[in-house]
């Protein structure tokens, strides 16, 4: 019973924080698939001459995705503080073992999102109330640079790479859970899925508007450029047939 009542404090207390932290990036985001065209890797299409728009475009996109970076952030980090609190003050040999491999995850959370920064620590980009109060400006050149770095990113931030690399740190806390911690398959199983679900709802509720701006705005100042669909890195596909389904991803 008082195994039980330890997994379920851990898990509505990490899926709480890390629900109202994601809230601000899921308001108004538009979410196409896992794709960008191959002119996302060059600059060709990036010409000084550009949409009237594009610094609106390109700053909108910036603080939506620094909201997200910034949220995810604080979340991790108040779950790896909230997690060494319980650690210290509790005497359940369990519910210390959760949350000493918890708070060693959430802080890998946070040391994830500290090395990948939306944006490079030397640029300098105004924000959306300094350019548009006339404080600070940014040319047509520089906000196409900027949708493109932040459209590679959305992009990677969604690869499978990610995925993987996520995978990884969860099937190794499930382990630790159930080998290390000699508990119960189940326990390992249920850590696991809890890890998966978060980092998941990281990767799912980064905003991905900077990919769709960026094509928009390469189609309009390169013409032949390639679409979503033939750009994209590959393919999954699925289907169910008497007997049994199959799941395929093509390159």
């Amino acid at each position: 019973m008082k195994s039980r009542f330890n997994r379920l404090y851990r898990a509505t207390v990490l899926f709480c924080i890390f629900f109202l932290f994601s809230l601000c990036s899921l308001a108004g985001q538009e979410i196409p698939g896992d794709t960008l065209p191959d002119t996302a890797r060059d600059t060709s299409c990036i010409a000084p001459e550009g949409l009237p728009e594009i610094q609106v475009s390109a700053l909108e996109d910036l603080a939506a995705a620094e909201r997200w970076w910034y949220g995810w952030l604080a979340g991790y980090t108040a779950a790896t503080a909230g997690q060494g609190v319980v650690f210290f003050i509790s005497d359940s040999k369990t519910l210390r073992q959760d949350m000493a491999l918890g708070a060693a995850t959430t802080f890998l959370g946070a040391m994830g999102q500290l090395i990948t920064p939306v944006v490079s620590k030397e640029s300098d980009y105004p924000s959306y109330r300094e350019y548009s109060s006339g404080e600070k400006s940014l040319s047509a050149e520089q906000a196409a640079g900027l949708l493109k770095a932040l459209a590679v990113r959305e992009k990677e931030g969604r690869s499978w790479k990610t995925h993987a690399i996520a995978g990884v740190v969860n099937l190794g806390s499930g382990l630790i859970t159930w080998l290390g911690y000699n508990r119960t398959f189940m326990d390992g199983l249920e850590n696991f899925a809890l890890n998966t679900l978060i980092t998941e709802a990281q990767i799912w509720t980064q905003p991905m508007k900077a990919v769709r701006d960026y094509e928009k705005y390469c189609q309009k100042t390169g013409p032949g450029t390639e679409t979503m669909t033939s750009g994209r890195d590959g393919e999954w596909s699925w289907s169910i047939h008497p007997g049994g389904f199959y799941v395929r991803y093509v390159f």
